[in-house]
């Protein structure tokens, strides 16, 4: 019995340190800096695709066998 009770107490103390959170705080201007520059990124990316889609494809040469 002794020994059921230290293991229940083991397992209820690992129970109890797994529930812990971690907060971690970020000042709020380097976020918006950093929000700014992912958007800024994004539109990039999105301009880029737009270019090639505004141009007619190039004829490819088949390959006859």
């Amino acid at each position: 019995m002794r020994n059921t009770g230290i293991i229940l107490a083991l397992l209820a103390a690992l129970a109890l340190s797994a529930c812990v959170t971690i907060n971690i705080y970020f000042p709020a201007a380097a976020a918006e800096k950093a929000a700014d520059k992912i958007i800024d990124e994004v539109w990039q990316i999105k301009k880029g695709e737009q270019k090639p889609a505004d141009q007619a494809p190039a004829a490819q040469p088949s390959e006859s066998k």
